[in-house]
């Protein structure tokens, strides 16, 4: 251990940590990228920076060799890929400046090369002389990948604020939309400004918000966002701006014994409506438990109904909805061991992986998150709030029912081109294990007996893996409810258990 502190003494210590993590997995990681680059630089270099500047950044490593337990490499020339490195930044649009430094490790020397990201208005960074289209890449996992033409255009997003949610929906019409959800958007406005909206008529509010705008005629239409968020019907226009709600019955979308999906189902209305249609179809497919905790026993589910709540309108407030995207629906995905929510569109703007802990809060559609905010709401207890704060702590609420659930954290996934979050399936307490264990343990018994005719309390120990209390205190159960009973005296040794035809239930 001694040796290894002092050849690494001279690294910055994020380097320290992450070369000793690469040889143990044997592969770069997304953060990090190692070449040998001898004598000149690799012409996959460029690609690696653009995609590093297309994301979070990350550190470039040449002189070590992966396939050699990233040892160092022998003839490796440090002045020439250290000046190779000091040219190439202006091979990008817009231009790449690396950190760059040369370090003395084990028996060599490293060339390490840090990516910063692009900012936000100038992505995507590319390769000059291949041009945008087929210049841009992004990193994923320990490779980089060409951006798509989707991607692409998500990434100009940054550029400009998207304003596809104000477009008018011309082929609707006012009576597509609720009425009762407009009068309720415009009273609450009317409450909450009452100096700029009090006055002010019904249709001169909506349009200020975004609900309508007027087409070519001069003739009140709804936008995007008020058909979404007061529309009878949305899918009449737009059939894929839904969801899609499938339960698989493994851990993957392959068929187990034949089946493919215990249920698979459109999800369509408004937002609101196919939010509370999505919670009504987690809710049939879950399983309910409890949490002993102190005196008081608290009912809880699979997956927290809140933070469900929470991922869901996440998915529908921030989806892509530029006329790429459609043709995409919100996916809900539960499996086995997880639930998944995948939304087009990755995380826009100022908001990023680091920043939504904190609340930091950067809205693709703001007409529609802001009519979101004013949309009337009937929560689970019956209690009446709107269907969105918008306040950015979203994610907080996840991070929070999740840890009064006693559950793992939720994983987070930003492609680009979709968003993903995913929770995993809250594991048995105690009670509910043996609980459980019971109904298995009385069900697998009966079919035994009836297969076998007679069964000894030592048969059922092996056949089970309980021991003889627990065996014993089930099959009492049994027998004082008249579903099996004993072939020999009350006190024999050799006592056998049959059944005695009774139903059990």
């Amino acid at each position: 251990m001694k040796n290894m502190d002092k050849r690494m003494q001279f690294l910055p210590e994020e380097l320290q940590n992450a070369i000793p993590r690469m040889r143990l997995i044997g592969a770069d990681t997304q953060r990090y990228e190692v070449k040998t680059a001898r004598k000149a630089l690799p012409e996959s270099i460029p690609e690696t920076i653009s995609a590093f500047a297309n994301r979070d950044g990350g550190t470039i490593i040449l002189g070590l060799e992966e396939k050699n337990n990233f040892s160092t490499v022998s003839d490796f020339d440090a002045d020439r890929i250290h000046d190779a490195l000091l040219r190439i930044g202006s091979d990008f649009t817009p231009p790449c400046r690396l950190e760059i430094e040369r370090y003395p490790f084990e028996d060599g020397e490293i060339v390490v090369a840090v990516v910063e990201p692009a900012p936000l208005d100038q992505r995507p960074c590319f390769i000059t002389r291949k041009g945008l289209r087929y210049g841009a890449y992004i990193r994923t996992g320990d490779g980089d990948k060409r951006l798509t033409d989707y991607e692409i255009d998500r990434l100009w997003e940054f550029h400009q604020h998207p304003a596809f949610d104000r477009q008018p929906v011309c082929e609707a019409s006012m009576s597509d939309l609720d009425a009762s959800i407009l009068d309720a958007i415009v009273e609450r406005n009317r409450e909450i400004t009452p100096r700029v909206f009090g006055k002010m008529d019904r249709n001169e509010i909506l349009l200020r918000l975004g609900a309508i705008a007027p087409d070519s005629s001069g003739k009140f239409v709804p936008t995007l966002a008020g058909l979404l968020v007061a529309g009878t019907y949305p899918q009449q226009f737009f059939p894929r701006l839904n969801i899609t709600f499938t339960v698989y019955p493994g851990v993957t979308k392959a068929q187990v014994d034949g089946i493919r999906y215990i249920d698979t189902q459109p999800v369509n209305g408004s937002i609101p409506e196919m939010m509370m249609s999505s919670l009504e179809l987690l809710r049939k497919h879950m399983n309910k438990g409890a949490l002993i905790q102190g005196a008081l026993r608290r009912d809880v589910t699979d997956y927290p109904i809140l933070a469900c709540r929470e991922a869901i309108i996440n998915a529908l407030q921030h989806r892509d909805y530029s006329p790429d995207g459609l043709g995409s629906q919100v996916q809900i995905n539960l499996f086995a061991d997880r639930l998944e929510i995948l939304n087009p569109g990755g995380l826009y703007g100022a908001a990023s992986f680091n920043s939504l802990p904190r609340g930091i809060s950067a809205t693709r559609n703001t007409r529609l998150s802001q009519l979101l905010e004013y949309t009337p709401y009937v929560e689970e207890d019956g209690t009446s709030g709107y269907v969105i704060e918008n306040r950015g702590t979203g994610l907080q609420q996840i991070e929070q029912e999740l840890k009064d659930a006693l559950m793992p954290q939720a994983d987070l996934k930003d492609y680009v081109s979709a968003f993903q979050i995913t929770f995993f399936k809250r594991r048995l307490s105690e009670d509910e294990r043996q609980e459980k264990s019971w109904i298995n343990f009385e069900a697998a018994l009966l079919a035994e007996l009836k297969k076998r005719g007679s069964m000894s309390v030592a048969a059922i120990m092996e056949s089970s893996g309980f021991t003889r209390n627990t065996v014993s205190a089930r099959l009492r159960s049994l027998r004082e409810r008249g579903v099996i009973e004993g072939i020999e005296k009350a006190k024999s040794p050799k006592q056998r258990y049959r059944l005695t035809g009774k139903d059990p239930n």
